[in-house]
């Protein structure tokens, strides 16, 4: 029947990178596809290609894994009907479900118990047209915003962009789990990043990608 499969790029067991989950064993389930075209993207060999598998071969997949923790990405996963019911079929097989998608894509029919970690595409990305916004009223105390910075203007977008859409307030309040920086890789100076994030007093986690300081910025399936 249509709609009982998804395309596939990869399935594989690794160390959470990014969020507030860094660190974490993490099983993470990579969709093929992405409508989007982000000037840095570091999964363009997402966007093509796959497996064709059946939702009870994706989750024999995931079950052959130990991590608790499972993450739905991409490309950009929301683009994908079948998306949906992977979802509610990983939580209702008990894992803690990370859901990371660009935030061009409507995620309110998201079952409420995933946790999503949403972009919000800043200037630098080429891509920051696609944000839909309505989203932000569909965040919750589970979920998070992630900024992917490239230079300065990217980071004053950022920073604007928590202030006038009352970011900061809603995590202060805790209706928010957390605001995420990440830099571009190798594309922007950390100290400088730091430094205007401390010297604005900016409420945000700043991160990097601990499984490229791993396993370096090409690694696939890692």
């Amino acid at each position: 029947m249509a709609g009982d499969f998804l395309r596939i790029t990869e399935i594989f067991h690794s160390v959470q990178g990014e969020s507030t989950w860094a660190g974490l064993p993490c099983t993470f389930v990579r969709l093929t596809g992405c409508p989007l075209r982000c000037t840095w993207c570091d999964t363009e060999y997402a966007f093509h290609g796959g497996t064709r598998m059946t939702f009870e071969q994706i989750l024999d997949a995931v079950h052959g894994h130990s991590a608790e923790l499972v993450e739905v990405t991409g490309g950009e996963p929301l683009a994908h009907p079948g998306a949906f019911p992977l979802v509610d079929m990983l939580l209702e097989d008990g894992y803690t479900v990370l859901v990371e998608t660009s935030g061009a894509f409507d995620v309110a029919p998201l079952d409420p118990r995933a946790h999503k970690i949403m972009d919000l595409k800043c200037p630098g990305s080429g891509e920051s047209a696609r944000n839909l916004w309505a989203n932000l009223d569909h965040l919750t105390e589970r979920d998070e915003v992630k900024f992917v910075v490239k230079d300065r203007t990217d980071y004053e977008w950022t920073r604007d962009t928590i202030r006038e859409r009352g970011l900061d307030s809603r995590l202060k309040q805790g209706s928010l789990r957390a605001l995420l920086v990440s830099p571009v890789w190798d594309e922007i100076d950390l100290a400088a990043l730091a430094g205007w994030i401390l010297e604005d007093a900016l409420p945000v986690r700043f991160q990097a990608q601990v499984h490229k300081l791993i396993w370096g910025a090409d690694a696939k399936g890692v």
